[in-house]
């Protein structure tokens, strides 16, 4: 018997369409002679849509004609699975409109990539593939994932983080603090956004002001740090769990100005690509164009800092290199990479169906350890317990 995939991508998070690529990307190689493959799109109003057409790339084009034709469903769990029932439910017949044993979260960003799906998955009660809820929310917050790295003895660059409400009631406050604590020039980025999406680089006072307001625009939450001025970025993938974990080849991203942007990553390049967008899509040098030995950091640190976060299934961790003194600092983990970093294993000699055979295989392996922990404790407690009759806690004998 088959297992049954279900692939959840989409949901209410700026990099949306991005998953929407990555997570067909996946249903397209995923092994049909394992896998029954049941695409759910979930969409940016947090709506599940299962059909004929959801894993069809060319459907969304025209997401509403899409959504008309498919149906809307529930996830409920139940023994193990989930069930996608039909909503508005039928008066007759069956409401099952299909089963799901495992999930595969390919999505992006704010409010799916960040524990919020990885949460709701876990309440179901169904294995899913990838990082785990704290895992999810620590790398999605680049604050407290540097945080967490830096006690790990992974360098990083410092960084001040601001939040909209702080800039908006002390304007010339927080730009003096940034100011004391980093030199120009400085990155401004969207603390949990990825996709290189609201970034932005500032020389001065009146740049870095710019660069708060686009970025706030995107998130309450703003980080501030340090620009390598003479910039080499190196990417590595790690696939594995908390016991073993290894490190694939690694690429140096081409971009078209000093910051690698959404347009570098997702759509230029996709007419020479074969048919492939998404991450697959960038210009890039593989293997990257690095000494033997600053090679062997960057796949060293990217274990450490996978392990570091407690991370599972595959990320991707990017690095910087800094050109004028050699030294290497992390910038930032992809807990759910764009095209599920898969060029970066097959240029490791793994191909894309058997690194999500291997996803698969880490989801059911955590589902099966989280069974044999005791999440209930035998007590009389709720035995005699009471608020004192009708009235409630106000009327209860002290």
């Amino acid at each position: 018997m088959k297992i049954r995939v279900g692939v959840f991508f989409g949901g209410k998070s700026v990099e949306h369409e991005v998953s929407v690529i990555s997570a067909l990307q996946a249903c397209r190689s995923l092994n049909t002679d394992k896998y029954e493959i049941i695409p759910v799109y979930i969409t940016k109003n947090t709506e599940f849509y299962i059909g004929e057409n959801i894993g069809k790339i060319e459907a969304y084009k025209n997401i509403p004609a899409l959504l008309k034709e498919s149906s809307r469903v529930l996830p409920v769990g139940e023994n193990g699975t989930v069930e996608l029932l039909h909503y508005p439910m039928k008066k007759f017949g069956s409401n099952v409109a299909a089963v799901i044993d495992v999930a595969l979260p390919v999505v992006h960003g704010t409010n799916v990539e960040d524990g919020a799906l990885q949460g709701y998955l876990q309440t179901l009660g169904i294995p899913y593939a990838g990082c785990d809820v704290l895992s999810s929310a620590v790398g999605m917050d680049k604050y407290v994932m540097k945080t967490v790295f830096a006690d790990s003895g992974i360098p990083v660059l410092s960084a001040t983080v601001v939040n909209v409400k702080q800039f908006t009631k002390k304007h010339d406050a927080v730009l003096d603090l940034i100011e004391s604590r980093q030199r120009y020039p400085v990155i401004v980025k969207p603390v949990n956004l990825g996709s290189s999406v609201g970034i932005r680089k500032a020389a001065d006072r009146e740049a870095l002001e710019d660069a708060l307001d686009y970025a706030f625009t995107f998130a309450v939450k703003v980080l501030v740090e340090n620009a390598v001025t003479e910039l080499k970025e190196i990417n590595c993938s790690v696939l594995g769990d908390y016991e073993e974990a290894e490190a694939s080849e690694c690429e140096e991203p081409i971009a078209n100005d000093e910051i690698l942007s959404y347009q570098d990553k997702y759509v230029g390049g996709t007419k020479s690509s074969g048919g492939k967008s998404g991450m697959a899509s960038l210009k890039r040098r593989i293997p990257a164009d690095i000494t033997p030995g600053q090679r062997e950091k960057v796949r060293t640190l990217a274990v450490k800092a996978f392990k570091a976060l407690g991370c599972s299934g595959v990320a991707r961790i990017d690095f910087m290199l800094d050109k004028a003194n050699g030294e290497i600092y992390l910038n930032e983990i992809n807990t759910i990479p764009g095209s599920l970093a898969f060029y970066l294993w097959e240029a490791a000699g793994l191909h894309y169906p058997d690194m999500l055979d291997k996803l698969i295989e880490l989801a059911l392996k955590r589902s099966r350890e989280n069974k044999s922990i005791n999440f209930s404790f035998d007590s009389n407690i709720l035995e005699n317990a009471s608020f004192g009759g009708s009235k409630g806690a106000k009327g209860a004998k002290r």
